[in-house]
């Protein structure tokens, strides 16, 4: 093998037993899911990669931190210190904690987004994409065009295209655009990093037309560590310098800290300097995710995340976490398998509309790879496409995603090189029947992020 696994930093202290099921029950069991992976039981499932969200191992230092939870209703100390704690590696005075992610989408765009207006993105995620719609605002997508040919490898294909930017705020008016959402790590493009330029450069214009600049903070060490590899300028700078100047040029964040934090449960909310809206941030907390200063989180998840968001910028683990994902690339490439290159942050994106290029868009190339990677090995994970993207919410058409992913999301600190070979192990059992494979058709979808819950079937001839 031409790549090199990078030794894990740490050593395991402690085992969960997992199983395989034969072929014949997993065949069984995806079809009583409706073929949607999120219907599975974790039990029946061999190697997990549906999400590297919240799926991450904690270290010793964390769950002694779980002992030490403060969960007093007001004012704890575990508060106190995820405050302190954020505020030096961020730069940010005002810090609101809240339960995940997406809890922080649902409290911010209710205060930054007006109907009708629009928020501009690099690429929304599928939560943040129905958080913009759920209040009335339409989401548009500004990558870089690199990043939509899986094939072509550049350093920075999260990238925000900056022309293409300020040309929709010229066109819709920046009164029309109510945010513009910098996704570090790209998160839809393949876990592709973002420049420092690039933020800047965003930051720019967004001061320029007097717009609301947010980063999606979700995976931001990831994002640090790829920078420091790859952006001239950088390579000598530590993973707090970089993160503290990408933090600068924003004007907000929200995280889901269940990425990079390393913790299964928690996020953050946090405004720069504008108290005004900090006030609103508050009284919306309030409102959806209980008393600011736990923010839907017990005392013992605020202090893991404490300890936590320190524990994630280590280099010697970003390496390790990096090098991981870049292992299981390099087997591919030597199988022929194309993914969305180079390999991205947390996961590696298989290029499902090139391994099954007979099945169209409508009939969700990445879905069937992802129930096939299943069928193989007991291996769940998710499509990021045409699938994900569901249907314009105006005219109700199946959208058509700029690629076809199969997401091998990997948690942090669980899985093993043994377990990385079987992945890849499966995916090139695949590519060797892969005409053979069907594509899918939905049955029943809800109205708004139809892949956590839509039921489909075989498509049969």
């Amino acid at each position: 093998m031409g790549i090199k696994y990078v030794p894990e930093p740490f050593r395991i202290k402690m085992v969960e037993t997992i199983k395989m099921l034969s072929p014949e029950e997993r065949e069984q069991k995806i079809a009583e899911a409706n073929y949607n992976l999120f219907n599975l039981k974790s039990e029946d499932v061999y190697i997990d990669l549906l999400t590297d969200s919240g799926t991450n191992a904690m270290s010793q230092e964390q769950w002694s931190g779980v002992m030490r939870g403060d969960e007093a209703y007001a004012g704890g100390s575990s508060y106190l210190k995820l405050i302190k704690t954020a505020q030096e590696i961020f730069d940010y005075k005002h810090i609101q904690p809240v339960h995940q992610g997406r809890a922080a989408e649902k409290v911010l765009f209710g205060a930054v987004l007006k109907e009708g207006q629009y928020s501009i993105s690099n690429m929304h995620f599928d939560t943040t994409r129905a958080h913009v719609e759920l209040v009335g605002g339409r989401a548009i997508d500004c990558v870089v065009a690199e990043a939509l040919d899986p094939a072509k490898r550049a350093p920075f294909k999260g990238n925000m295209d900056i022309e293409k930017l300020e040309s929709l705020i010229k066109e819709l008016g920046a009164d029309k655009i109510g945010v513009v959402i910098m996704t570090i790590t790209n998160n839809s493009a393949g876990g592709q990093p973002v420049s420092v330029q690039n933020i800047r450069e965003t930051a720019e214009i967004c001061k320029k037309y007097g717009i609301h600049f947010c980063i999606d903070a979700a995976r931001y060490a990831e994002n640090a560590y790829f920078v420091k590899q790859r952006e001239k300028g950088y390579e000598n700078k530590s993973i707090q310098e970089i993160i503290k100047e990408m933090f600068s040029y924003g004007d907000m964040f929200t995280m889901s800290a269940k990425k990079d934090t390393i913790v299964n449960m928690g996020g953050l909310l946090a405004i720069k300097d504008d108290a005004e809206l900090f006030q609103q941030v508050k009284n919306r907390t309030i409102s959806f995710e209980g008393f600011t200063t736990y923010g839907g989180l017990s005392g013992r998840d605020l202090e893991a995340l404490a300890i936590g968001l320190t524990e994630g910028l280590d280099e010697n683990y970003l390496r390790y976490r990096i090098g991981q994902v870049e292992y299981l690339a390099g087997r591919l490439d030597e199988a022929g398998i194309a993914y969305q290159s180079p390999a991205g942050g947390h996961g590696i994106f298989v290029d499902a509309k090139d391994m099954l290029p007979h099945i169209p868009y409508y009939e969700f190339p990445g879905q069937a790879l992802a129930i096939e990677l299943y069928k193989e090995a007991g291996i769940r994970t998710c499509d990021i496409g045409s699938y994900m993207l569901g249907n314009d919410p105006d005219t109700g058409e199946q959208l058509r995603a700029g690629f076809e992913f199969t997401r091998l999301a990997i948690p942090r600190r669980v899985y093993t090189q043994a377990h990385i070979d079987i992945m890849a192990d499966a995916l090139i059992a695949i590519k060797e029947r892969a005409s053979e494979v069907k594509g899918y058709k939905i049955t029943w979808e809800p109205p708004i992020l139809r892949h956590f819950q839509a039921s489909l079937a075989p498509i049969e001839e």
